[in-house]
């Protein structure tokens, strides 16, 4: 007899219903071991005749869905998240969807832990920033035919749904403007190598220099490892060179902080002793003296676009891969050498 209306029913209520452990009941649940297809049956049906609502995997093992999906950033390599993960969280809200959001350092194994986490809990989909690795998670994800979106760094393969800025030809606009006002030795602090965001970059600062007729010169090139002290001495090696950099583009909003700081140290004043331009826009870019000429990601788009892209593949699970890529905008500031 199914347990009173009066309280919610419980695990232990599902396991005398069914004839098993509470053990057992725990394995069905949350998919930890395997068991046998009767008495899988068994307690898949004591949920329903009790109605029990605790637990929402449980809930999903009968409707078939958790109504959630999962999210794995790195939240430090991602400044800008905030804005993205209040786009996301709106756009599932407004699908009947909710968020379960994890942490992934930025490091493999934290990646693999969380995504199976996020498994576990039987989320219907992932979006994910994929970590700088041998895309062990992206592979196991394809494979195994879960609904993922990648998030910023796409994969040029393009077998997965994916949604990011664009950063070829925008990285090739700062390039070119800098050159514009006759800048000759423009160099670039380039991203955390390994990235597909850093090495289009780099391509782009290439294609500006090709468009402008500057030739290309590895010795302009300066990895700062998408870290702000990294970044300072990525400054610091270009302006050391026997013929220094007078023009900089920084690949990320997280080096430009590095950037200023070491400018400011050698004092350097940025606009007029050394022009600076920068992907992303961070919030403060205009306030700082002189503001900062950037390329400014469409973040809150890309959330919602990345919501839209997985909510289409679990609706059809057999479309085609979907790349979309969305054009920063152009924010025209004075740390260019522009009056």
């Amino acid at each position: 007899m199914p347990p009173s209306r009066a309280r919610r029913p419980t695990q232990r209520d599902i396991a005398e219903l069914a004839g098993v452990s509470i053990t057992t009941v725990s394995h069905v649940v949350n998919g930890t071991r395997p068991v046998a297809p009767d008495t899988r049956a068994a307690v898949l049906g004591a949920v329903e005749r009790t109605g029990y609502t605790g637990d929402v995997i449980a809930r999903s093992l009968v409707t078939g869905g958790t109504r959630s999906i999962g999210v794995a950033i790195s939240l430090l390599a991602n400044p800008y998240f905030a804005t993205l993960i209040q786009a996301i969280e709106r756009e599932a809200a407004a699908a009947g969807y909710s968020v379960l959001l994890s942490d992934t350092h930025d490091t493999v194994a934290t990646e693999q832990d969380i995504v199976r986490a996020l498994r576990a809990r039987r989320v219907e989909g992932l979006l994910l920033t994929p970590v700088p690795g041998d895309g062990t998670v992206v592979g196991e994800l394809r494979s195994v035919g879960v609904p993922t979106v990648l998030v910023d760094r796409l994969s040029p393969k393009g077998e997965l749904d994916q949604v990011g800025a664009e950063n070829i030809q925008a990285t090739s606009a700062l390039t070119e403007h800098l050159a514009a006002h006759g800048h000759r030795r423009i160099g670039l602090v380039s991203g955390a190598e390994g990235l597909a965001t850093s090495d289009e970059r780099t391509l782009g600062y290439r294609l500006g220099l090709g468009r402008a007729g500057l030739p290309w010169d590895p010795a302009l090139v300066a990895c700062g490892y998408s870290d702000r002290d990294r970044a300072a001495e990525a400054l610091s090696r270009l302006l050391d060179r026997p013929e220094p950099a007078t023009a900089v583009v920084v690949a990320n909003d997280a080096m430009l902080v590095g950037v200023l700081h070491e400018a400011r140290r050698r004092g350097r004043r940025v606009g007029d002793d050394l022009a600076l331009a920068g992907y992303d826009d961070p919030e403060w870019a205009d306030l700082v003296d002189p503001p900062i000429t950037a390329m400014a990601q469409p973040v809150a788009e890309i959330g919602r676009r990345a919501v839209r892209l997985l909510l289409a593949r679990l609706h059809d699970p057999d479309r085609a891969p979907e790349t979309v890529r969305l054009r920063p905008a152009f924010r025209h500031r004075r740390s260019c050498g522009c009056r």
